[in-house]
């Protein structure tokens, strides 16, 4: 057999057929997990860059950051494929790209320096002054930014590690970037042919955004490398309802379901996330066409949802979950006793060393919901 592409994948043809068994087969007896070990590379990122806003980082020192993170996993066998995220383009990109200010704000926690923009008009009537976004606009200084960082992290990932795709900023997510969350939430009742096109506006530079994206970074096996589901096949995006976690679904089905099954339909599917204030949104979006898997993030005050996994498969039929973090004696304690939900990807926080690690996917591999 030939060699995986990615040389810091422990195990990459076997993981590549456990990952296709969760999100092409939807296979409900399978569990796959990631055992997150302490991390020399986060703690070192912690000393350089202390909690708090600060400056664009540099992109080389943030690909070997990357490789260093990465590097650590290798010899733990678990489920996961190496890839490092573009958290500094995650949310300020698409506000920049059309001349919004950006602010820059380190989190060691998770190891990412991300962004976001300052409202970029004072009033819905400037938006029709807002030109198209040019992907071919070399004066652009947040697209020069957003290519060189790709370039930067192929050349130090080359044949180690993948690059994964990154959040959309469409639909009303842009509206959020364009006036704030307040001014677009009023404006779907006393403006609402403006929201429907800062939507259309919104697709446009979306679409640009990730096919600049895809033309450059290589698929994996004929796949996307995803900071959610380590791998989906073919061209998948990573898509955002936030907006809607703070509305009715009623909000969702009117203004959020068409954009973003157009989105997922002009690739090749996506994956969503929804926050814990966002669980109301289970039944409807695990209907939305063309979604690969749906991630759950926990958030203080709601319920952890490794906790209600069971209610939420009962919500969700047979859509791939990936649960964002459980912590380790307790996915332990629910190996040992088989309660674990099948169809999952769980993120194992805690794992004292790779020797425990290994000992638990040894289990895990082993397990049938």
């Amino acid at each position: 057999m030939t060699a995986f592409p990615l040389s810091y994948c422990t195990d990459g043809y076997e993981t590549l057929a456990r990952l296709k068994r969760l999100y092409v087969e939807r296979d409900p007896s399978v569990v796959l997990a990631a055992m997150n070990i302490p991390s020399p590379a986060l703690a070192e990122m912690a000393r350089r860059h202390p909690t708090g806003f600060c400056e664009y980082p540099d992109p080389l020192e943030r690909a070997w950051h990357w490789d260093a993170r990465l590097r650590e996993k290798v010899g733990i066998h678990d489920d996961t494929i190496p890839n490092a995220y573009l958290s500094e383009m995650d949310q300020g990109l698409y506000g920049g790209l059309v001349g919004g200010t950006a602010r820059f704000l380190s989190d060691p926690e998770m190891g990412w320096i991300s962004s976001m923009v300052e409202p970029i008009l004072k009033e819905w009537a400037e938006f029709d002054d807002l030109a198209p976004f040019d992907p071919t606009d070399t004066q652009n200084e947040w697209l020069r930014r957003y290519l060189h960082q790709i370039e930067v992290f192929q050349q130090v990932g080359a044949g180690k590690w993948g690059i994964s795709h990154f959040i959309l900023i469409d639909g009303l997510n842009f509206g959020f970037e364009l006036l704030g969350a307040t001014e677009t939430y009023l404006a779907l009742t006393e403006r609402p042919e403006t929201v429907r096109r800062v939507i259309e506006y919104a697709f446009d530079l979306n679409v640009k955004v990730q096919n600049l994206f895809f033309e450059r970074v290589p698929l994996i096996e004929g796949g996307t490398c995803s900071n959610f589901a380590q791998w989906l096949p073919g061209r998948v995006v990573s898509e955002s309802v936030d907006p809607f976690h703070m509305t009715s679904v009623d909000y969702f089905e009117t203004w959020g379901r068409e954009p973003v099954e157009r989105m997922l339909a002009a690739f090749d599917g996506g994956v969503i996330h929804l926050h814990g204030n966002g669980r109301h949104l289970l039944r409807p979006v695990s209907t939305v066409k063309g979604l690969r898997a749906l991630l759950l993030s926990d958030d203080r005050g709601w319920p952890l949802a490794f906790d209600i996994l069971p209610q939420v498969r009962e919500q969700v039929g047979d859509v791939p979950l990936i649960v964002a973090g459980v912590e380790y004696n307790k996915f332990v304690a629910a190996l040992e006793a088989h309660s674990l939900v099948g169809g999952v990807f769980y993120n194992v926080t805690g794992v004292p060393d790779a020797d425990a690690a290994n000992r638990c996917m040894d289990r895990v591999r082993a397990y049938r919901a």
